[in-house]
C-alpha cells in the first residue's frame, strides 16, 4: 500500500496551496478549504524520509468524529468528510493563539515544574504535586505563534493587553475551550482513557466564532489508560501513553533526536508497517470502532474525484 507523502492538485477554484509538516491545505477562493491529511510523520520537528499508510485516515477520521462530536458546543469549520483522508470546511481567519488546556501535570508543563517554576502562563500551580498528578482544574496555558514558527508560551493578560485577541473573545475561547476539552474528558472515559492534554485553535467566519483544525487526535493531544493510572501515580512509575510517543522512543533508541548531524535511522519496510499497526491501534482504542483501511491502488486519483465532486456541491 502505498503512502502519500506529497500532494499537488488544482481543485477548481483553487487559489491558494498550503504544506504543513503533515497536513496539505488547499483554499478555495474565500469561502473554503480542502485539508488533506497525508501519510507523512514528524518527529522533533523532523519530517521523517518515509510516510506511513493510512496515517492520514486515521487522523481525519479521528478528528472528524470529535469534531461531531461538540457541534452543541460551537460551530466547526468541517462541511464534509469527501475521502477518508480529508475534510472541506469553512475557511475561517484564524485567532492568532493555540489555546492549549492541561488536566495533568504532564510534558512541557512537568519540565517547568520539576525546574521550580509554580506559573506557567501567568497560571498558579499547587505546591507538592508530581508529574503525572491531576490538578486541581483543568489550566488554560496558551501559546502564539512568534514570527520564528516555534509556539511561545503567553498569558492570558498579555493576550489581551498586546491586542492579539479582545477580552470578549478570548473569554468566550477560554469558555469554549473547558467545554471541549470535558465533553473529550467523558468520551476517553468510556473508552478507558485519561485526556492528559490537548490544544484547540480557533477561528472567526462572518463575527461567528469556529473550532478549527483536527481536535483530540493522537498528534494534538496526549492520552493514558486510565487502567493501572493511580497506581502507577503512586509508585512513581511512567504511565502507559496513547500518542505517537513510540516513533519518538523508536527514534532516540537509535540515537536521532533532531540534531544537528544525527541521521533519521533506517525506516524498514517492517518498521512502517509497524507504525501503521499502532496508528490502527489508536483510532480503535480512542473511537471504539474498528478501522476499515480505505483501498485503493490510485489514491490521489480517488481523492482528486471526491473532492472535485463535493466542490461542485457546495
Amino acid at each position: 500500500m502505498e503512502a502519500i507523502v506529497k500532494t499537488d492538485f488544482n481543485f477548481p477554484g483553487q487559489t491558494g496551496h498550503y504544506v504543513g509538516k503533515v497536513r496539505d491545505v488547499y483554499s478555495i477562493g474565500n469561502d473554503y478549504l480542502v485539508m488533506v491529511v497525508s501519510d507523512r510523520i514528524s518527529a522533533f520537528d523532523v519530517v521523517l524520509p518515509k510516510g506511513v499508510p493510512f496515517k492520514g485516515q486515521v487522523l481525519n477520521q479521528i478528528a472528524a468524529k470529535f469534531l461531531d462530536a461538540t457541534t452543541d458546543i460551537l460551530p466547526n469549520w468541517k462541511i464534509a468528510v469527501p475521502d477518508p483522508m480529508v475534510t472541506v470546511g469553512h475557511k475561517c481567519e484564524p485567532f492568532k493563539v493555540e489555546m492549549v488546556i492541561r488536566g495533568y501535570l504532564s510534558g512541557h508543563a512537568w519540565r517547568d515544574y520539576k525546574a521550580g517554576k509554580r506559573t506557567i502562563c501567568g497560571v498558579e500551580m499547587p505546591e507538592g504535586m508530581v508529574e503525572n498528578q491531576k490538578f486541581p482544574q483543568p489550566i488554560i496555558t496558551p501559546t502564539t505563534k512568534a514570527a520564528e514558527g516555534h509556539d511561545e508560551d503567553i498569558s492570558k493578560e498579555e493576550i489581551i493587553a498586546q491586542g492579539i485577541v479582545s477580552k470578549e473573545d478570548y473569554e468566550q475561547l477560554e469558555a469554549y475551550t473547558r467545554a471541549i476539552f470535558q465533553r473529550g474528558t467523558e468520551i476517553a472515559a468510556k473508552m478507558g482513557l485519561i485526556l492528559v492534554d490537548t490544544k484547540y485553535e480557533f477561528g472567526k467566519k462572518d463575527g461567528q466564532i469556529y473550532l478549527m483544525d483536527e481536535i483530540h487526535t493522537p498528534d494534538s493531544s496526549r492520552y493514558f489508560y486510565a487502567e493501572g493510572y493511580e497506581e502507577r501515580l503512586a509508585a512513581g512509575e511512567k504511565q502507559k501513553q496513547l500518542s505517537k510517543e513510540f516513533v519518538r522512543e523508536w527514534l532516540m533508541a537509535n540515537g536521532f533526536q533532531g540534531q544537528e548531524g544525527q541521521q533519521v535511522p533506517e525506516m524498514t519496510e517492517e518498521i512502517v508497517s509497524g507504525i501503521t499497526e499502532r496508528y490502527v491501534e489508536l483510532y480503535e482504542n480512542i473511537v471504539g470502532e474498528k478501522f476499515e483501511k480505505a483501498e485503493g491502488n490510485d489514491i490521489l486519483a480517488r481523492i482528486e474525484k471526491n473532492v472535485t465532486e463535493c466542490l461542485a456541491s457546495l
